[in-house]
């Protein structure tokens, strides 16, 4: 589906076709068409759109018959229905700048366009260079939003497997560990990407723009370092648990081996005396006692033993 939207009297207005100083938004669903009358009608490669279609693109751009291309990633939640999954993932969003619109392609609905949508009425599509640059500041507040939000899920989680050990929220400490994997590659890329641009001026940005994309990277680096802390605590996290677990049932073990010996040891004694053949006082009237009173002693003094050394 193909929007257009033009800032009248500071007012979004979505209009039936493309003008100049346009914001073209192409959300899904898409349409084979649709990209042929998109680009035939501005002029845009056919390739810059369908790329747009592959959420493992990675952050670049490039410039073909005066058009720029960039391809910038964004975080989004997870709606797939399969438990292993991760709980947030990263999806490209195209941004394209023609002679006269400013056009972005999203393979699936973001906040991050959202964002840009609400705030619109403040923009001035004739300024392009800076219409970009306020698409990659919702960006970054939106993984910064995101990695707020995972941080507070993983504590609810840790606090849950503290108090109950049940597999569930391990499982759910490996969908948020995924996540983060997510996170960290595609805030690296678009560090790479922006600081590449800020470095070759590939927007042809003004001082004051130039200075409004240097604190966007720090922001975009900010956020990179706090997806690897989060990352390395989770990790640290989920080692000491492992420790944990395979330190109690290392004690269960022991446990039970002790309880083994302590029943094994009476139960030959018994079994000695439950023998078919001449034995020792069997004809004595404490018969019965003998053997009981054996295996409770050595049932005593071995727990005992075991209790001196701390095996239980």
């Amino acid at each position: 589906m193909i929007q257009y939207f033009q800032n009248i009297n500071h007012q979004t207005v979505e209009i039936d076709k493309p003008e100049i100083g346009t914001w073209v938004n192409l959300v899904p669903p898409f349409k084979e068409e649709e990209f042929t009358e998109l680009s035939t009608v501005l002029d845009i490669p056919i390739e810059f759109l369908r790329d747009s279609l592959d959420i493992d693109e990675r952050p670049r751009y490039e410039v073909a018959d005066n058009v720029k291309f960039i391809v910038i990633k964004t975080p989004t939640e997870n709606n797939s229905f399969n438990d292993s999954d991760a709980l947030f993932i990263t999806i490209p969003i195209c941004i394209i700048l023609t002679h006269n619109q400013i056009v972005t392609v999203n393979s699936f609905d973001n906040g991050a366009i959202k964002k840009f949508l609400n705030s619109f009425e403040r923009r001035h599509p004739d300024k392009r260079n800076m219409m970009v640059l306020k698409i990659f500041e919702k960006i970054v507040q939106n993984f910064l939003e995101y990695l707020k939000e995972i941080n507070h899920q993983r504590n609810l989680f840790e606090q849950k497997l503290y108090d109950s050990n049940r597999n569930e929220e391990l499982l759910n400490l490996m969908r948020i560990q995924k996540s983060l994997v997510y996170f960290v590659t595609a805030l690296r890329s678009n560090e790479m990407l922006m600081m590449k641009m800020e470095r070759t001026n590939f927007l042809g940005l003004t001082e004051e723009e130039r200075e409004m994309l240097q604190d966007l990277i720090v922001d975009m680096s900010q956020a990179l370092e706090m997806a690897n802390i989060y990352t390395n605590i989770l990790s640290s996290t989920m080692d000491a648990f492992a420790s944990i677990i395979s330190n109690n049932l290392n004690n269960v073990m022991k446990r039970l081996t002790s309880i083994t010996i302590i029943l094994s040891l009476p139960i030959l004694v018994t079994s000695i005396y439950g023998m078919n053949v001449e034995i020792p006082l069997q004809h004595s009237a404490h018969a019965f006692y003998i053997p009981v009173v054996l295996s409770l002693s050595i049932s005593f003094l071995i727990g005992w033993y075991f209790l001196k050394k701390k095996w239980f």
